[in-house]
């Protein structure tokens, strides 16, 4: 049986290519640490893919700023539906629709007991921590395809209680497996709570998902930064305030103009490493978000970071940030005793509440980020056009289930 999927072929390219069936055995191939080749995985499942979306985290490999290899399957958020179970599987059946956390987790070591599933010590050869689809986590086979296994079933997948209500959610629900919970980490451990005045820097997806979380929250005031207008413009229309990054470099005085002080209580940088400076002339600086965080969060306000940082940069600005070694004002957090969350986010933490959110009509994800949908060979469109700043989050339908349940027209894809 053929399985379609969307790969890294070098900076700035993807293709569709046919990848072969899975099974339950992590085999040799592209990003795939040679102590896991051959893992077997009897506890995994075979999904069918319902839905799996084009995440920024993505675009760094895409747009060569990591080590990626060539060939990497690509895709970390994952819903699908159950066809095949491991011998090992119990509590997963076939014919179950579920979410997939992006984090690869054992449910067996320390860290995984403490629910830091985002840092678990079994799957990856090289450090804590994995995901599919993605440079230096362990090789597992990402899920922009038609089919993809999932390991560790039992303990990872989120089952939806209702399957027609799933379906008739399933933009919303789709954004389980990574950003919702994601952008809710960056304001949960930035402290956000009733009445707190918010700062989020980036308007992209996760950045709308945590100025989302914010007001779930209870803030009391939500302002995005950004340099892109067309994500500004989405960020308010669902209630936040924005600043314009690109026609103003002093993110103080914007704060001051809406709040009437240049201050929040809370901070979330949503860009990561790839940051561009303020003003109209600035170019990369990877510090940027982190030391503009510091400067407008009062004294004893927390920092929710779950913007990437990396290791490793091929495309940085200069030798150290090459390695991860940025000119950060720490001395500046020390003084003003913040506090740093840092770290991908420890999804099944987060995601069962917020799939009760959803289905409760409470949150409105899939709007908050302009879900759109794209078919699988629409997927290098989609991707150049979130790279060129488009205000959607592209979430890719490879057996076109999503459009033919939501009825959905030609006209609510890429146009």
């Amino acid at each position: 049986m053929s399985n379609k999927a969307v790969v890294y072929s070098k900076p700035g390219e993807v293709e569709v290519k046919d990848i072969g069936y899975p099974d339950l055995v992590l085999r040799d191939g592209p990003g795939v640490n040679p102590l896991n080749v051959g893992r077997k995985c009897n506890h995994g499942v075979i999904l069918k893919v319902i839905a799996t979306n084009i995440c920024g985290s993505d675009q760094h490999m895409v747009r060569g700023r990591t080590t990626a290899p060539s060939g990497l399957v690509l895709g970390h958020e994952i819903t699908g539906e159950v066809i095949e179970v491991g011998s090992d599987v119990e509590f997963i059946e076939k014919g179950d629709i579920v979410s997939v956390p992006f984090n690869i987790a054992c449910g067996r070591c320390v860290n995984c007991r403490q629910q830091d599933t985002h840092i678990c010590l079994n799957v990856n050869p090289d450090r804590p921590g994995s995901a599919y689809g993605y440079v230096d986590m362990g090789g597992w086979v990402g899920g922009q395809s038609e089919y993809v296994m999932v390991p560790y079933a039992d303990f990872q997948l989120l089952k939806f209680p209702d399957r027609d209500k799933a379906m008739d959610k399933i933009l919303d629900l789709t954004m389980l497996s990574d950003i919702f919970p994601t952008g809710y980490h960056g304001a949960y451990s930035a402290g956000v709570k009733m009445g707190s005045t918010v700062y989020v820097a980036g308007a992209g997806p996760v950045g709308l998902a945590a100025a989302h979380s914010a007001q779930l929250l209870g803030a009391s005031v939500v302002i995005v930064g950004d340099l892109n207008e067309e994500r500004l413009a989405q960020a308010r229309s669902f209630g936040c305030e924005t600043v314009n990054l690109r026609d103003h470099d002093d993110l103080g005085e914007q704060i001051a103009e809406i709040l009437g002080v240049p201050e929040v209580d809370c901070a979330v940088d949503a860009v990561g490493f790839e940051a561009s400076g303020h003003g109209k002339d600035a170019g990369e600086a990877p510090a940027t978000v982190l030391n503009s965080i510091m400067d407008i969060t009062r004294a004893g306000g927390r920092l929710g970071i779950p913007g990437l940082y990396v290791t490793g940069d091929p495309g940085a600005v200069d030798a150290e940030a090459k390695e991860g070694t940025l000119k950060i004002r720490f001395g500046l957090g020390f003084a003003k005793a913040h506090h740093f969350v840092t770290g991908q986010t420890p999804v099944m933490k987060y995601n069962r509440d917020l799939m009760q959110a959803i289905l409760s009509g409470r949150a409105q994800i899939a709007k908050v980020v302009n879900a759109t949908v794209i078919s699988m060979g629409e997927s290098p469109d989609g991707y150049k056009q979130f790279d060129g700043g488009a205000a959607r989050k592209y979430v890719i339908d490879p057996h076109g289930t999503v459009r033919k349940h939501l009825s959905l027209d030609t006209a609510e894809v890429i146009n």
